[in-house]
């Protein structure tokens, strides 16, 4: 789409769109758009876990949906699949770092991120509607997070050359061989996720990604807190 490597797409922050809920945000980059809904309850409202893996309760939820209409697709609905549990998992690791303790804000928290559109790393888009959406709703967050996506061209098989492309879109993964999510605030990385196609990635390319990450990750963050 002749941007530059470095170069974000076109973004576009909103707040406070939907009039009788307790908070939501909107975050937009490029042809990405995802509307995150913020909903407070007691305490007694806290999730209840009781699984194989894990007992216990929790506070903070995020759940992430994306419908056919996301993708461009007609087709049926259904419930949410792995990679849609998997892309809130992240979001909400996310944000985990920033929130207020529980003797600060003894509410529990839970945020659903509608993806409307999708080309290119939904799940960092939903961290930054998660950002927008607490602070609408007046969680005291200790400071926003917002994410991107880092892609890579290269020939690591043949000549050995290699490009790290920030703002991954959907076109160019696959072919380059890395889908590297970045989150973080202004003071540091929250969480990361990376799936590769290639047979490995040299510490050159992963240290590159994560520096030109955080330039992003600036722009972006000064686009949400305007």
């Amino acid at each position: 789409d002749k941007r530059g490597l470095l170069e974000v797409r076109e973004l576009q922050s909103e707040v406070d769109l939907l009039p009788r809920v307790h908070g939501s945000g909107m975050f937009l980059r490029g042809d990405t758009q995802v509307l995150s809904i913020v909903t407070l309850g007691g305490p007694g409202d806290k999730q209840l876990l009781d699984t194989m893996e894990e007992e216990g309760e929790k506070r903070y939820m995020h759940h992430y949906n994306d419908a056919p209409y996301t993708y461009g697709d007609a087709r049926p609905m259904r419930g949410p699949g792995r990679r849609a549990i998997g892309h809130g998992a992240l979001a909400e690791r996310a944000l985990l770092p920033v929130l207020p303790t529980e003797a600060d804000f003894p509410y529990t928290i839970r945020v659903v991120s509608e993806v409307m559109g999708s080309n290119g790393s939904s799940s960092m888009a939903s961290t930054c509607g998660s950002s927008l959406s607490l602070m609408a709703a007046g969680v005291p967050i200790t400071k926003p997070v917002a994410g991107i996506a880092m892609g890579l061209a290269s020939d690591l098989e043949g000549t050995g050359a290699w490009k790290v492309l920030t703002d991954l879109q959907d076109v160019e993964d696959g072919p380059g061989g890395m889908d590297f999510k970045i989150a973080g605030t202004k003071d540091g990385v929250t969480a990361m996720q990376m799936d590769t196609k290639t047979k490995g990635l040299t510490m050159d390319i992963i240290k590159q990604a994560i520096h030109q990450s955080k330039d992003a990750r600036m722009h972006l963050l000064k686009n949400m807190t305007d």
